[in-house]
């Protein structure tokens, strides 16, 4: 993400803080919630991955665990210093070109609702420019009603605490969301600019990049699988 499209981003709390407001060590804290299970029924044994984002490896790991051979992507050095067992790629996903196409590619993080259509458009063109051609694209959306019912918490394992505390429109269907993290320890937040999509915003903007959904893979339709389309 370039300079100017950090503007609305923003964290606080203890350690590394990205350009985007991730606390590098907040995130290694996060438990998982199923997420691993749910892409490794969707793809056959021992499919080559590209994880866009791949923060800290919360869910490279255990993909690596699940017998899956991951390139883990993301802009933050201090995010891939925690990543092991797999191949890393610092780089902006947008401007991401490794000249390789994989059995799966992983958007994930709601990375999809970008604020700036733009980056959002980057990021679908990425996942298509490195898909093979009967491969797939597996995508994490927000709930469809995810930044309406603010604020709202909920436990972080056995003692951690996720609170959304707003969601505040900013113009152009944008909102600046505004999280708290807190742990007994310690305490992060984080601001971001999302875009709410429906599911025909969502389904169009695949189609843009030539990208058509194969299945929803959750019954609340957060976790999406995506095939490459010729058109």
């Amino acid at each position: 993400m370039a300079d100017e499209r950090r503007k609305g981003y923003d964290g606080t709390g203890p350690g590394a803080i990205t350009p985007d407001g991730c606390a590098v060590e907040m995130y290694a804290r996060l438990p998982l919630h199923g997420e691993p299970e749910v892409i490794a029924q969707a793809l056959p044994a021992g499919a080559r991955i590209l994880e866009l984002g791949c923060g800290v490896g919360r869910m490279t790991h255990p993909l690596i665990e699940h017998g899956f051979t991951v390139t883990a992507v993301d802009e933050s050095a201090e995010m891939l210093a925690r990543v092991r067992g797999a191949r890393t790629v610092r780089s902006p996903i947008e401007h991401l070109d490794l000249g390789e196409r994989f059995d799966a590619v992983l958007l994930a993080s709601f990375l999809v609702h970008a604020g700036d259509p733009a980056v959002r458009r980057g990021l679908l063109e990425a996942c298509r420019r490195h898909v093979a051609d009967d491969g797939c694209v597996l995508l994490q959306r927000e709930g469809e009603d995810w930044q309406d019912n603010v604020p709202r918490e909920r436990p972080l394992g056995p003692d951690g605490l996720v609170r959304i505390a707003s969601a505040t429109p900013v113009g152009d269907g944008v909102n600046s969301v505004f999280v708290e993290y807190e742990f007994p320890d310690a305490r992060w937040t984080q601001t971001f600019l999302s875009r709410p999509l429906t599911t025909a915003e969502f389904e169009r903007a695949l189609a843009d990049a030539r990208l058509t959904v194969d299945t929803y893979l959750t019954d609340d339709r957060v976790w999406v699988r995506a095939r490459p389309t010729s058109a």
